[in-house]
């Protein structure tokens, strides 16, 4: 693969993603008043076992900085979505957990994300 084609390569991954995003920002916004982060937050709160998390550990697996991902719980935390909680053992520690109303407001917008993603990643036949 020559440099040149690398490029094209990054430049074509970078605009799916932001057609992507762009398209979720839109839908989950307009349908279910949450952005793509506060939904991927959300979504990592939901699934598997442990329906709490450290703040940490929720920015690693969203892939934003730990004051970007403490904004987005602060907003969430706004809407009644998640609480915070600190750590028993480390008082340095800080954890979301999703509530009630943040699960059923997650359960409603799984569908539409799933829908975009599948809109736009789907197979060319």
């Amino acid at each position: 693969m020559t440099p040149e084609t690398t490029v094209d390569q990054w430049r074509s991954i970078l605009s799916a993603h932001a057609a992507i995003t762009c398209a979720l920002e839109r839908e989950l916004q307009d349908g279910h008043g949450l952005s793509v982060s506060e939904f991927e937050v959300l979504e990592r709160l939901v699934e598997g076992e442990c329906r709490e998390r450290r703040i940490q550990e929720l920015a690693d697996a969203v892939h934003l900085s730990q004051s970007a991902t403490t904004r987005v719980v602060g907003r969430l935390e706004g809407h009644g979505l998640v609480r915070r909680a600190m750590c028993a053992s480390d008082r340095r520690g800080v954890f979301a957990e999703v509530t009630p109303e943040g699960r059923e407001r997650y359960d409603a917008a799984r569908p539409t994300q799933r829908r975009v993603l599948g809109e736009h990643l789907a197979p060319v036949a």
